[in-house]
């Protein structure tokens, strides 16, 4: 029988994690599935996923009925939301074990309110980490200015954090040196860190949505779809820069985990596209790609696993350099798509919110 196409990914030593959670895919054994004959790895969550799991069901009435008395929509909603997530783990921890605290992680965003508050962004994520106290956790913190010293402050206290809304390379970069950091000071507090991981997640597809409109106009049809591709590809460059460097080495002595690049946002959203384009475009060693389950169904249909991540860095840094004779700029760009992005996050929180409200008053 041929190998399935999902889990031939993970020869190439990339781990599919899954971009979806909600009961019904733990309670129906279709997550397990997804575990056992795809290979996929771990999940990853979002105030969006979360939104959309509780409005479109009736799944969480009941808790929501017995929570009701709580005053705080938000703190109700977490107590929720942190169900499904121990749920999640509790399915995950044999893979967490068997790839040795490598893989089998479950990530909890913090507030997206929170994602220009150092502090209160902090704060959350420790209470969140106590909340699901399940090894294989991931807290979710966006690599926003004010998340890199939350970042920090947090990987300093052990807890495993995955790095969000990252766009932009020379914001990527600060993100590992936060990681860095908070491992060195975790350190020297006289702790392990053997335990700890986190990973970076670049956003891809987004990138594209708004160069493109661009680059087609100036009739550089080669250069359509590729923008996000190749900020990926100098990403990974940057990646095994910072993880093979003396300061790392010292650390990865102590049995530090190099902070992985995870590729988010890979549904192609122009339809122009292939639908798993930004999947096997980026497929190598010690990443992570977090899939939607459309593509993930689209991939083991008709998806092609191959080595791809380090070729073509030469046209890479070509198309890069190219952008500003185009008029793009793109450290402009990613800070658009920054923004853009916690209020993509924020809007279905506050309906999420919203929701939970109605249906206490039910």
């Amino acid at each position: 029988m041929a190998t399935n196409n999902v889990a031939q990914i993970h020869g190439f030593g990339q781990s599919i994690w899954l971009d979806f959670i909600d009961r019904e895919i733990i309670s129906s054994g279709k997550l397990k599935q997804l575990i056992d004959v795809d290979g996929v790895r771990g999940v990853t969550s979002n105030p969006a996923i979360f939104e959309k799991a509780i409005s479109s069901s009736s799944d969480y009435d009941a808790d929501i009925a017995a929570l009701k008395s709580e005053s705080d929509n938000e703190k109700l909603f977490f107590e929720i939301a942190v169900k499904d997530i121990q749920a999640a783990a509790d399915l995950f921890k044999g893979v967490y074990e068997e790839s040795n605290k490598v893989d089998g992680y479950v990530s909890l965003e913090v507030s997206p309110f929170l994602a220009l508050d150092t502090e209160g962004t902090a704060k959350q994520a420790e209470e969140l980490w106590k909340k699901v106290d399940r090894e294989n956790v991931m807290i979710k913190i966006p690599g926003t200015k004010p998340g890199l010293a939350a970042i920090q402050q947090s990987i300093a206290k052990g807890i495993n954090i995955n790095v969000t809304l990252l766009f932009g390379l020379e914001r990527y970069e600060e993100v590992t040196e936060a990681y860095i950091a908070g491992l060195e000071e975790h350190l020297a507090a006289g702790h392990k860190i053997d335990h700890i991981a986190s990973v970076a997640s670049f956003f891809l597809s987004r990138i594209d949505v708004i160069v493109d409109p661009i680059i087609e106009a100036k009739g550089e049809k080669e250069l359509y779809g590729e923008v996000a591709i190749a900020s990926a590809k100098k990403a990974y460059e940057i990646y095994k820069r910072v993880f093979s460097s003396e300061r790392w080495k010292k650390l990865a002595e102590q049995g530090a985990q190099p902070q992985r690049l995870l590729w988010a946002s890979t549904g192609s959203k122009n339809p122009a596209f292939k639908d798993t384009k930004y999947v096997e475009a980026l497929i190598g060693p010690d990443t992570v790609d977090t899939v939607p389950l459309e593509t993930v169904d689209a991939f083991r249909d008709h998806g092609v696993a191959a080595n791809t991540l380090e070729t073509g860095l030469d046209k890479a840094t070509e198309i890069l350099a190219k952008l500003p004779s185009l008029g793009i700029d793109l450290a402009a760009v990613t800070q658009q798509l920054e923004d853009e992005g916690i209020e993509k996050f924020n809007k279905p929180f506050e309906k999420l919110l919203n929701a939970i409200e109605t249906q206490k008053n039910k």
